[in-house]
């Protein structure tokens, strides 16, 4: 096949090579979802389905009836909109913390020799080979009041009395914190490993000291890595459930927890449904500005390019 040919099919190849992971996407992400803003316009009721229809045909009539009930109480309730705040409110501290112990992690393993590098990279990873229910479970056994760490303090003589840490936000912070903490390593040391040594070596050389280069050069330049982990840290993070229900104490309120009690425990389905679909928007507010960050450094790329050639 002539290169000419080669570049006419090209666009038709790359074209179908997409087509069946955004089939993948129709089908188990719009789909669902789809399905939930149906649910959450419609209205309780005692049975099976537990919510009425939206479309019903009576006397040769198609009435549509699209009941607000459930985003009227999310709007006008005040433990809904408290726990909308508080889920943002721990997502963004579990994303600074990931940030500020991450970074550090991620510059260092990106700096390492490659045979110590391959073993950090195991390091972070390796929680990945377990349950995210079996960790969580065994920082119960930690944090609770009999438990490791307590033990530990008081022998120690630290303490005099257990900390009471189990049931309580510190808890959850932890516990997000150490789950999502590799979801930010792993793309900022990406990011990291790729950064061309040479420009440290050049703002050296024009008498720039280390704290000065890594402000004026690393930290810029890794600045698509912490966004991208910054994403993956804080999106799944609003949603959560298990680390809340788990670590946390009663008056912890967290989306995931009221979504698991308006679906099984209140089997109010449009009611979850709308708390879904209010909390699927709120999250698309990063996941613009992550776009928007995409698209910004894809067009200063071109630009250098462009300048260079």
């Amino acid at each position: 096949m002539s290169k000419l040919s080669w570049r006419r099919a090209w666009p038709a190849t790359r074209t179908w090579a997409i087509v069946p992971p955004f089939l993948w996407l129709l089908l188990f992400l719009l789909v669902p979802f789809i399905l939930v803003l149906k649910i959450s316009f419609a209205d309780l009721k005692f049975g099976i389905p537990p919510y009425t229809s939206l479309a019903e045909v009576k006397d040769q009539t198609l009435s549509l009836v699209l009941n607000l009930r459930g985003y009227a109480l999310l709007f006008s309730d005040s433990l809904y909109i408290a726990t909308y705040l508080n889920s943002v409110k721990m997502a963004l501290v579990t994303t600074v913390c990931c940030a500020l112990i991450g970074y550090p992690m991620a510059y260092y393993i990106a700096r390492s020799r490659p045979a110590i590098r391959n073993v950090l990279l195991l390091g972070v990873i390796l929680p990945f080979w377990t349950s995210l229910l079996l960790r969580v479970y065994a920082w119960v056994g930690i944090l609770r009041n009999d438990g490791l760490l307590n033990k530990l303090l008081q022998w120690l003589g630290v303490i005099g009395a257990p900390l009471e840490i189990y049931r309580t936000d510190m808890a959850v912070y932890i516990g997000l914190v150490y789950a999502y903490l590799p979801f930010f390593i792993l793309p900022l040391y990406a990011n990291l490993v790729k950064l061309d040594a040479r420009l440290l070596e050049a703002a050296y050389d024009l008498g720039a000291r280390p704290w000065r280069a890594f402000l004026c050069v690393t930290l810029p330049l890794s600045m698509p890595g912490v966004i991208a982990g910054a994403m993956l840290v804080f999106i799944p993070t609003v949603g959560e459930y298990v680390i809340p229900e788990m670590l946390g104490g009663a008056n912890t309120l967290m989306m995931g927890r009221v979504m698991w009690t308006e679906f099984f425990n209140n089997a109010d389905w449009p009611m979850a449904a709308a708390v879904t679909c209010v909390m699927v928007m709120l999250l698309l507010v990063p996941l613009v500005v992550f776009q928007y960050n995409q698209v910004k450094q894809l067009e200063t790329q071109k630009r250098r390019r462009h300048d260079q050639a």
